[in-house]
Protein backbone atom coordinates (compact mmCIF):
# COMPACT_ATOMS: atom_id res chain seq x y z
CA UNK A 1 0.00 0.00 0.00
CA UNK A 2 2.73 2.49 0.95
CA UNK A 3 4.78 1.63 -2.14
CA UNK A 4 1.74 2.26 -4.31
CA UNK A 5 1.25 5.70 -2.72
CA UNK A 6 4.95 6.49 -3.15
CA UNK A 7 4.85 5.59 -6.85
CA UNK A 8 1.73 7.72 -7.39
CA UNK A 9 3.38 10.64 -5.54
CA UNK A 10 6.57 10.31 -7.61
CA UNK A 11 4.62 10.22 -10.90
CA UNK A 12 2.46 13.14 -9.90
CA UNK A 13 5.37 15.37 -8.83
CA UNK A 14 7.87 14.09 -11.40
CA UNK A 15 10.43 13.25 -8.72
CA UNK A 16 11.66 10.07 -10.40
CA UNK A 17 13.76 11.81 -13.10
CA UNK A 18 15.46 13.99 -10.50
CA UNK A 19 16.23 11.02 -8.24
CA UNK A 20 17.47 9.02 -11.22
CA UNK A 21 19.82 11.79 -12.36
CA UNK A 22 21.19 12.30 -8.85
CA UNK A 23 21.75 8.55 -8.48
CA UNK A 24 23.54 8.25 -11.82
CA UNK A 25 25.72 11.27 -11.14
CA UNK A 26 26.75 9.99 -7.73
CA UNK A 27 27.40 6.45 -8.98
CA UNK A 28 29.48 7.64 -11.94
CA UNK A 29 31.56 9.89 -9.73
CA UNK A 30 30.98 13.06 -11.71
CA UNK A 31 32.45 15.93 -9.73
CA UNK A 32 31.22 19.46 -9.63
CA UNK A 33 34.26 21.70 -9.77
CA UNK A 34 33.95 25.27 -8.64
CA UNK A 35 35.96 28.04 -10.21
CA UNK A 36 39.60 28.11 -8.99
CA UNK A 37 39.00 25.19 -6.62
CA UNK A 38 40.57 21.81 -7.04
CA UNK A 39 40.52 18.89 -4.66
CA UNK A 40 43.05 16.60 -6.28
CA UNK A 41 45.62 15.22 -3.83
CA UNK A 42 48.51 16.80 -5.74
CA UNK A 43 47.01 20.29 -5.56
CA UNK A 44 46.09 19.94 -1.90
CA UNK A 45 49.63 18.74 -1.12
CA UNK A 46 51.12 21.63 -3.09
CA UNK A 47 48.95 24.06 -1.14
CA UNK A 48 50.06 22.50 2.12
CA UNK A 49 53.70 22.57 1.01
CA UNK A 50 53.82 26.32 0.40
CA UNK A 51 51.87 26.96 3.59
CA UNK A 52 54.21 24.78 5.65
CA UNK A 53 57.19 26.61 4.14
CA UNK A 54 55.55 29.97 4.86
CA UNK A 55 54.79 29.01 8.46
CA UNK A 56 58.32 27.71 8.98
CA UNK A 57 59.95 30.85 7.60
CA UNK A 58 57.77 33.34 9.44
CA UNK A 59 57.97 31.42 12.72
CA UNK A 60 61.72 32.10 12.72
CA UNK A 61 61.14 35.85 13.18
CA UNK A 62 60.74 35.28 16.92
CA UNK A 63 64.36 34.17 17.15
CA UNK A 64 65.82 36.45 14.47
CA UNK A 65 68.36 37.99 16.87
CA UNK A 66 69.82 34.56 17.66
CA UNK A 67 70.12 33.29 14.08
CA UNK A 68 73.53 33.23 12.41
CA UNK A 69 74.30 35.24 9.27
CA UNK A 70 74.30 32.13 7.08
CA UNK A 71 70.91 31.07 8.37
CA UNK A 72 69.56 34.57 7.79
CA UNK A 73 70.81 34.51 4.18
CA UNK A 74 69.14 31.13 3.71
CA UNK A 75 65.86 32.46 5.10
CA UNK A 76 65.97 35.47 2.75
CA UNK A 77 66.56 33.09 -0.19
CA UNK A 78 63.67 30.91 0.94
CA UNK A 79 61.45 34.00 1.02
CA UNK A 80 62.46 34.80 -2.55
CA UNK A 81 61.68 31.25 -3.69
CA UNK A 82 58.32 31.19 -1.92
CA UNK A 83 57.09 34.51 -3.31
CA UNK A 84 56.20 33.17 -6.83
CA UNK A 85 54.04 30.45 -5.26
CA UNK A 86 52.18 33.03 -3.21
CA UNK A 87 51.60 35.15 -6.34
CA UNK A 88 49.54 32.26 -7.76
CA UNK A 89 46.97 32.41 -4.95
CA UNK A 90 43.63 34.19 -5.06
CA UNK A 91 43.76 37.98 -4.90
CA UNK A 92 42.93 38.23 -1.19
CA UNK A 93 45.32 35.47 -0.14
CA UNK A 94 48.02 36.90 -2.36
CA UNK A 95 47.76 40.32 -0.66
CA UNK A 96 47.81 38.89 2.84
CA UNK A 97 50.55 36.30 2.48
CA UNK A 98 52.82 38.35 0.22
CA UNK A 99 52.71 41.25 2.68
CA UNK A 100 53.46 38.98 5.63
CA UNK A 101 56.28 37.27 3.74
CA UNK A 102 57.72 40.65 2.74
CA UNK A 103 57.71 41.75 6.39
CA UNK A 104 59.50 38.57 7.45
CA UNK A 105 62.06 39.02 4.69
CA UNK A 106 62.66 42.65 5.67
CA UNK A 107 63.25 41.63 9.28
CA UNK A 108 65.75 38.95 8.24
CA UNK A 109 67.49 41.42 5.92
CA UNK A 110 67.65 44.04 8.66
CA UNK A 111 69.11 41.52 11.12
CA UNK A 112 71.61 40.36 8.51
CA UNK A 113 72.76 43.93 7.86
CA UNK A 114 72.99 44.74 11.56
CA UNK A 115 75.07 41.64 12.23
CA UNK A 116 77.27 42.39 9.27
CA UNK A 117 78.05 45.93 10.49
CA UNK A 118 79.11 44.72 13.95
Amino acid sequence: MRIHLLRRFMKKHKIFPAIFVIGVVSLCGIQIIQENVSFSPVVVYAQDAWRNEFDDICSRTQEAMLITEDELRTLVERCDKLNPLIQQLSETQKKIYSKRLQMCKELFTFMLESKHTK
